[in-house]
């Protein structure tokens, strides 16, 4: 990472808008499936605002700003072509429609796997313990 991302990601978090405090406070600490996110997190050349890597699962939350932006295209097309799926949704719908956003976020989620991985020297080919 560039020192001027981490700066920028640094002011994002810090600057926040309501509807991605709100859904913060939903994906922060595994709350969503025990799934993990970062937020304002840098990708390339650009920042995000939620990220579950296990999932290649990208979150965006917009304002009236992006309607119809051509770069916000660029930028999906860019994270998708390396493997992310990119949710995008408005403030308002974060705000009035919480639990449908968080449905379809879950919906989005790799399933974690129910056995957790084995210490370090203690699996096999298969990944099982013995």
């Amino acid at each position: 990472m560039v020192d001027w991302q981490m700066r920028n990601a640094k002011r994002l978090r810090s600057e926040a808008t309501d509807a991605e405090r709100l859904l913060w406070t939903h994906l922060r600490a595994h709350c969503l499936a025990g799934a993990k996110f970062r937020r304002q997190q840098p990708i390339g050349r650009y920042i995000v605002d939620f990220v579950c890597f296990e999932s290649r699962l990208i979150v965006e939350v917009d304002g009236s700003q992006h309607f119809e932006s051509a770069s916000d295209r660029e930028r999906d097309a860019w994270l998708r072509g390396r493997g992310y799926t990119v949710l995008r949704f408005w403030n308002g719908e974060v705000l009035q429609r919480t639990e449908a956003v968080l449905e379809r976020i879950a919906s989005k989620l790799t399933p974690l796997s129910p056995y957790p991985s084995p210490a370090r020297g203690e699996g096999n080919a298969l990944g099982l313990r013995r």
